[in-house]
């Protein structure tokens, strides 16, 4: 299992496809780890160098309660693996992951693609009525330090969808969707304290001169839906899709939908 040491952690991480081929860098969602990218991977390794890696507090990555930044760690294992650039693309908080990154060093990132998430800075939206009661319930399951109730409510929030009925979704899906936030519970003792970008990405995206590509599930949250909106009018260049039959996980509900369109903008912008 490849592992690197870095500020205070180990990060879990794995690669395929040939290393001289043009990098791409893979950043999961909250509520997953590198194995949401499973359905994507054979698809990119063909002609890229893919790169995953479970983020601190997630996965098979273990970390010191430090402080730490999560565009350092990304660079730190860009450069254990001798990539120069990668072609970064995030789902969720991955995605504010990303966006950070291709502003504090635009020089590492070739490309920026990010599925369902916002940027940094991103003011706070009302959420819906049926939120509003997934995320009560998320509130008195922390309260109660009731850690598994927390770590499903926050896959039926997101990767289920407010406005969806689970029991009518691809059975396979919903297994999947609650695997892969299940795995984060051997972390939830660990507490390290992230160093945010200053000032955040919400006023500085007119600054991003790397081919873009921003995506939403139809399903998504509220916040998530504005914030794609926000990120497709204001990104220089940038495109745009959303996918009707999806919710937080496009990249792993709909891969065949998900991957025509990154595949079809890597090869547009010859990354």
């Amino acid at each position: 299992m490849p592992q690197l040491d870095v500020n205070g952690a180990v990060l879990h991480y794995e690669t395929a496809g040939h290393i001289s081929d043009p990098a791409v860098l893979l950043i999961h969602a909250g509520v997953a780890n590198l194995r949401m990218w499973d359905g994507l991977v054979p698809m990119l390794d063909r002609d890229h160098f893919v790169i995953r890696y479970d983020t601190r507090g997630f996965g098979n990555t273990s970390t010191r309660n430090v402080d730490f930044s999560d565009r350092e760690d990304a660079r730190d294992l860009l450069d254990h693996l001798g990539i120069a650039r990668a072609t970064v693309v995030g789902c969720s908080r991955g995605g504010g992951i990303a966006i950070d990154l291709a502003l504090e060093s635009p020089d590492r990132v070739a490309g920026l693609a990010t599925v369902g998430s916002g940027p940094s800075g991103f003011p706070d939206l009302e959420p819906s009525a049926r939120e509003h009661e997934i995320l009560d319930a998320m509130d008195r399951a922390f309260a109660a330090e009731d850690w598994a109730a927390l770590n499903e409510l926050e896959v039926r929030l997101w990767s289920i969808g407010p406005t969806r009925d689970q029991t009518r979704l691809d059975p396979e899906f919903v297994d999947l969707a609650y695997s892969l936030n299940r795995t984060n519970l051997a972390r939830v003792g660990e507490r390290p304290r992230p160093e945010h970008l200053d000032p955040p990405a919400f006023d500085r995206l007119l600054d991003l001169r790397m081919p873009a590509l921003v995506t939403v599930g139809e399903s998504d949250v509220t916040e998530q839906l504005a914030a794609f909106e926000f990120l497709a009018a204001t990104i220089p260049g940038v495109t745009s899709a959303r996918f009707a039959d999806a919710a937080h996980l496009p990249s792993v509900e709909s891969p065949e939908a998900f991957n025509r369109v990154l595949g079809g903008w890597l090869a547009l912008h010859g990354l």
